[in-house]
Formats: C-alpha cells, sequence, structure tokens
C-alpha cells in the first residue's frame, strides 16, 4: 500500500521542514531529540515563533486566529514538527479549551480570553478527573453552588497535566441533583484564587507534570459560566473530541523510531553497529510496518472514508494501537542502550547539567522516558475502556 500526498500537500510539507529548522531555538531542539525535560519557557519560546507565523493554532478558524488548515495539512503539520523535534503544542488552552469558546463561549469570553492564550501569556489546565472519577468522568463530584453573582465551588481535582505551569483551569462541576450528564456545568476559575491549592503528583520517572487541585470554597464569578447551567457534559464531550485528535501519536511515534535508529547505529554489539544486525534490523522494520498501518488508518480517517461498523470504533482502535505502539518503541530504545540506558540520574534530564550522566548524552533520559511511557496507554481514556467501546459498539449493545 502506497500512501500518496497531493502536489501542494508536499509544498507545505516542505514549508513546514523548512520553518522548523531556521526557527526552531537550538536549546529546545536539543532537550526534545534527547528526551530531557522541558519547561514552560521552553514551550513558549517555540510557540512564539508558531505565532508569529499564525501557525499556533492549527485547528482554531480563521476568523479567531486559525491557519485555515485540511486536516490532512493538520496532519502533516503535526507529523513535520516533531521530526524536527519540536515540541508538542501541549496547551489545553490551544487544543481544548479554546475550540469550545469558539462554540459556546459568549462574545465577552471570546475576546477576553482567545488572544492572550493564542500569544501564549495565559495557560489554562484541565480540572476533569477526580479520584474515583476518571474514565467513569460523569460520577464527577465537585460542587458549585451559586451564591449571588457567584458559585462556590468544593472538591479535588486530579491528573491535572501541568498544572503547574498554568495561570487558569477549565473545570467540570456539579451543579444539579439530576442525571449525572444532565446536572454538571463548565466553568472557567482564576488559579490564583483564594482556596485553590496545587500538589504536584511525583512521577515514576520523576517528574511532576501531573498534579491534585483542591478547591475550598472557591468564589467564581458566574460570568465564568461556559454556556447554559447543567449543560456542561455537552461542552465536555465536544472538548475531548478535540483531545483525542491525534492521539494515536503517529508523528510521535515517528520521531521516537528516528531516535532509534540513531542510537542503534551507534551502539555496537559483537563489534558492529546493532543497526547493522538481521535480527535488530528486522525488529526496526515490524515496526515501521505496524506504523504504517496506523498511519494509513489515520489517513483514511481524516478523508472521511471511515469503514468502522459504528462511530466512535476507529477513534478507539487508533488510541489503543498508537499508544501501545509508542510503548513498543520505548521498550526498544531501553534494549537498545543495554545497560548505559539503566542509570537514572534525575539532574542529568536538564540540559544545563546533561554532562552529569555517567553515560552519553544521547542515553541519559531513556530510562525516564520509558517509565513515563507507560501513562501513554491510560490518558485519554484508558484502553481497556476502549475495548470495551469497541466491543459493544461492534457488537451492537
Amino acid at each position: 500500500m502506497k500512501l500518496q500526498f497531493s502536489e501542494q500537500e508536499e509544498g507545505f510539507r516542505q514549508e513546514v521542514r523548512a520553518f522548523v529548522r531556521e526557527r526552531l531555538p537550538e536549546d529546545v531542539r536539543r532537550k526534545v531529540e534527547r528526551g530531557l525535560r522541558l519547561e514552560r519557557h521552553d514551550y513558549v519560546a517555540w510557540y512564539a515563533k508558531l505565532y508569529e507565523r499564525g501557525w499556533i493554532t492549527p485547528s482554531w478558524p480563521v476568523e479567531h486566529g486559525g491557519p485555515g488548515w485540511t486536516p490532512v495539512e493538520r496532519y502533516i503539520f503535526d507529523e513535520e514538527t516533531l521530526l524536527g523535534n519540536a515540541p508538542r503544542i501541549i496547551a489545553s488552552g490551544i487544543n481544548m479549551l479554546g475550540p469550545v469558546l469558539i462554540a459556546f463561549g459568549s462574545e465577552e469570553q471570546k475576546r477576553r480570553h482567545l488572544p492572550p492564550i493564542r500569544r501564549s501569556e495565559v495557560w489554562w489546565a484541565q480540572g476533569f478527573s477526580e479520584p474515583g472519577a476518571g474514565s467513569d468522568l460523569a460520577s464527577m463530584r465537585t460542587s458549585a453552588v451559586r451564591e449571588g453573582d457567584d458559585f462556590v465551588v468544593n472538591g479535588h481535582k486530579i491528573w491535572t497535566s501541568y498544572a503547574h505551569f498554568c495561570d487558569w483551569l477549565f473545570c467540570l462541576v456539579r451543579t444539579g441533583s439530576g442525571k449525572p450528564q444532565e446536572s454538571i456545568s463548565f466553568l472557567l476559575i482564576d488559579l490564583k484564587t483564594p482556596g485553590i491549592t496545587v500538589r504536584p503528583i511525583r512521577g515514576i520517572d520523576g517528574g511532576d507534570d501531573l498534579n491534585e487541585v483542591y478547591l475550598d470554597n472557591v468564589r467564581v464569578p458566574a460570568e465564568n459560566l461556559i454556556g447554559e447551567v447543567n449543560k456542561g457534559w455537552t461542552y465536555a464531550k465536544y472538548l475531548l473530541g478535540h483531545e483525542r485528535t491525534g492521539i494515536a501519536g503517529v508523528g510521535a511515534s515517528k520521531q521516537q523510531l528516528a531516535r532509534l535508529k540513531r542510537i542503534a547505529a551507534t551502539v555496537r554489539d559483537g563489534g558492529r553497529p546493532l543497526i547493522e544486525s538481521p535480527g535488530w534490523r528486522e525488529r526496526i522494520a515490524a515496526l515501521e510496518v505496524e506504523l504504517l498501518a496506523l498511519e494509513y488508518m489515520g489517513l483514511r480517517m481524516l478523508s472521511g472514508a471511515q469503514i468502522a461498523a459504528a462511530p466512535g470504533v476507529d477513534a478507539s482502535l487508533l488510541k489503543i494501537r498508537g499508544t501501545e505502539l509508542r510503548q513498543a518503541i520505548y521498550e526498544l530504545l531501553l534494549e537498545a542502550a543495554g545497560p548505559a540506558a539503566v542509570p537514572f540520574v534525575e539532574e542529568a534530564l536538564f540540559l544545563e547539567r546533561a554532562d552529569e550522566a555517567p553515560v552519553e548524552p544521547e542515553l541519559a533520559a531513556l530510562a525516564a522516558n520509558f517509565l513515563d511511557s507507560r501513562k501513554l496507554s491510560i490518558y485519554g481514556g484508558a484502553n481497556e475502556i476502549q475495548r470495551n467501546l469497541a466491543a459493544r459498539a461492534l457488537l451492537g449493545l
């Protein structure tokens, strides 16, 4: 099977590739290439370049600052930026809240919040999951009670990605006592509001990208409500559709596969590079074949030629196979490096202290990256849940 893009699309690919090569800050590129830690200023340094070019909000409509790309062009942009070792656009304000504001927000909310999101001046965290309410999001308990011109919010959010980077929180809250999906509202909350505590959750890789957010009698102006009271589930479903766009991670898999080839070309076994070993070449080729199949499935969805027996099945399958494939690549990276992948020196995960690792800089972050990859099959709807959804849809249950 052959994937073929149009002449115009290939021209766009070259444009994106040249832009990344010329404008991506060198220190940020090196951090991404080696799998080192990125801070907010690293992301903003790159996002500023994208903002200047008009490319920071790929999925937004033109009238709100989007570039007007087709789905295939957005796909190419994602692939080429990652292959160029640029950071992903992880900002939840861009990927999730922005589309919700555009679709359901008031004109005042759009004027106030969309421009600073595009300029990366204000960062947003996603306040959805709670202890006991992750994949079963409708069972969330954080409450918001109307008192005059405010909502008083009490509750506990968990697995809040990059909350320690963020200025605001978009949050699902319980505002009624009816059916679970019919008593949820969508609030915008300034994280500097009294009563909010953000606590990092230290990951197995030593990172603190995930956080807990505690809300204790937090007063939120009623004007920060998105849309209507008790309609938050509708807005959340719309948002989650954007969150799962690209969750297969084809671009990220290609990025790490290129990294695997670089390492396999330098690590020697029996006097020759691993990549010259027939066994290793076969294993790398098997991953490439799986990735090609995943890419073809994703492009088929983009073209509108979906053949799944029920809506959403393809998205679930993409998520399952994409995350499993990325984990398999990280496992092979670890195996390729052998004993050199064992040392885990957290200080060496920062570019300024990379020379403190007892191994080559290219290998210093492999253990942390592998450990961090375990979360891929959990977030965005655990793979076990995705399998259930796909099975029920296919079997008509």
